[in-house]
């Protein structure tokens, strides 16, 4: 989804295959941006599988990850922020922790999805 933090932007649904870029907003907040239109917020919906690219090396280390992966953008139960992501190994963190420049590319998306139940808080299962 888009976090509440990113409510006053101008957003849309993400579309499959689109690429996107973790970008911060003025509010100070992390989301989803198409490249070159960094003043729309891309609204994920959860459950839906992304492409990251360029992870930053300190999560590399830290979550024991490569610089690409694919995830899961799921809801976090915890914290300022809910809008999380998955890896494959089982841990999460929030989309707040990519920091800038991170590609998502939208691998797979769920019709009528239903929202997702909350998982575990970012590191949690670090």
């Amino acid at each position: 989804m888009c976090d509440y933090s990113l409510e006053m932007y101008g957003s849309r649904p993400a579309r499959e295959s689109e690429r996107y870029e973790t970008t911060r907003f003025p509010s100070g907040s992390i989301g989803l941006a198409s490249p070159g239109d960094c003043g729309t917020a891309v609204c994920v919906q959860y459950d839906t599988r992304l492409r990251l690219e360029n992870i930053p090396v300190h999560l590399q280390t830290t979550l024991r990850i490569k610089a690409s992966e694919e995830v899961t953008f799921v809801r976090l139960d915890h914290g300022a922020y809910r809008d999380g992501l998955r890896f494959s190994n089982g841990k999460c963190v929030s989309l707040q922790q990519l920091n800038t420049g991170v590609t998502a590319v939208v691998v797979q998306m769920l019709e009528n999805a239903p929202v997702a139940a909350p998982v575990a808080s970012a590191f949690e299962r670090a």
